[in-house]
C-alpha cells in the first residue's frame, strides 16, 4: 500500500510535471472508483492544475475551473493501487480489464495519468470535491508525524490516549497518524528497536523519544529517498530500502537474527525477535501472543 513517503512523491512528480497543465478529459472508469456526484467529472473540463498535495495517504489535485471555482480531485489508492503518469495517452476512452484502470485524466496537450488497481478487491477511491474536508477519510485524519508539530510530547499524549493498545496498532490508526501503515510502522518500530504488541501506554520516557525520532527518521529518509524519481520507480525504491518490513526468513541488517512474520487476515506484520522482543517469537496467528 502506498503511504506517505510514495504519497509525497506522486505529489512532487504531478506539481512538476503537470501543474499549469489543462483538463481536456476525466474518465472515470472502473464503475466504484468515483464516490462523489456532484462536482461531476464534467466539471474538470478546462480547468488548470494549480497544485498537487497530499494529506496522510491521500493524494490532492487542486484545480482552478473555468470559472475560477476551486476542484480538488482527491485520490486514495489503498493497497493496490497506483498512478501512472503518460507522456502520451490514447484518444481512445479508456476501458477497465486486465489493466486495472480505475480513472484517467487527460489534458490538452495530450499528456495525463491513469489510476490503476491490481487484483479482486477495488477499493480504489476517487473523490471530486470543492474543499478536502468534504472527503471523510481526510476529515478523520489525526496529525502528520512530519509536521512540526508533531513533537516527542505529541506523541507521548497520543501512546498515552491509547491505553493498553498495541503500539503497532496505534501507529497504523489513520486517525491518530496520518500517512503511517503497515511497512514504515514495521521499519519504526524496529529502528526503535520495539516488540509490535507493547502496550501503548506503557511505553516509558526514553522509548517514545526513541520511537518518536525512528518515526520521523524513517519517513523522511524515504521521501528523500524518493525524491526526483518518476511514479514507476517508487515501488522498488520502497522495497529496496526497507530492513524488515516485507524481509521474512531473511538476516537482520542490525543483529543477524532472521526476521519473523505474524499474519493476520489480511495482511502481515515483520519484526526481529532479537531487536525487537527480547529473543522471544511472537506466535504466528491473529491476535497473536507471545509464546512461552
Amino acid at each position: 500500500m502506498p503511504e506517505l513517503p510514495e504519497m509525497e512523491a506522486l505529489a512532487s512528480v504531478l506539481r512538476e510535471r503537470a501543474v499549469g497543465k489543462v483538463v481536456a478529459r476525466a474518465e472515470p472508469v472502473a464503475i466504484n472508483a468515483l464516490r462523489t456526484v456532484s462536482p461531476g467529472p464534467g466539471d474538470l473540463l478546462d480547468a488548470t492544475l494549480v497544485d498537487a498535495t497530499r494529506h496522510g495517504k491521500f493524494l490532492d489535485l487542486v484545480f482552478a475551473a473555468a470559472g475560477g471555482e476551486r476542484l480538488d480531485l482527491v485520490a486514495h489508492l489503498s493497497r493496490a493501487g497506483w498512478l501512472r503518469w503518460k507522456e502520451n495517452q490514447p484518444a481512445a476512452p479508456g476501458r477497465g480489464g486486465r489493466g486495472g484502470l480505475a480513472f484517467r485524466l487527460v489534458f490538452t496537450d495530450g499528456s495525463g495519468f491513469d489510476l490503476t488497481e491490481a487484483g479482486t478487491q477495488k477499493r480504489l477511491a476517487v473523490y471530486l470535491v470543492r474543499d478536502p474536508a468534504q472527503v471523510p477519510g481526510v476529515a478523520r485524519l489525526g496529525i502528520d508525524p512530519l509536521d512540526d508539530a508533531f513533537t516527542v510530547d505529541a506523541l507521548a499524549g497520543l501512546l498515552a490516549a491509547a491505553g493498553r493498545a498495541q503500539t503497532k496498532g496505534v501507529l497504523t490508526d489513520q486517525s491518530v497518524l496520518a500517512g503511517v501503515g503497515n511497512a514504515y510502522s514495521d521499519e519504526a518500530l524496529w529502528a526503535a528497536r520495539l516488540s509490535p504488541f507493547a502496550p501503548a501506554s506503557g511505553l516509558g520516557a526514553e522509548q517514545v523519544s526513541a520511537l518518536h525520532a525512528a518515526l520521523v527518521g524513517v519517513l523522511r529518509a524515504a521521501v528523500d529517498a524518493a525524491g526526483g524519481l518518476g511514479a514507476a520507480d517508487l515501488k522498488a525504491e520502497k522495497k529496496a530500502n526497507l530492513a524488515v518490513h516485507g524481509r521474512t526468513g531473511q538476516a537482520c541488517p542490525r543483529c543477524g537474527d532472521t526476521v519473523r512474520q505474524v499474519s493476520f487476515a489480511d495482511r502481515s506484520l515483520q519484526y526481529c525477535p532479537t531487536c525487537q522482543t527480547g529473543g522471544r517469537v511472537l506466535a504466528d496467528r491473529r491476535l497473536s501472543r507471545l509464546l512461552k
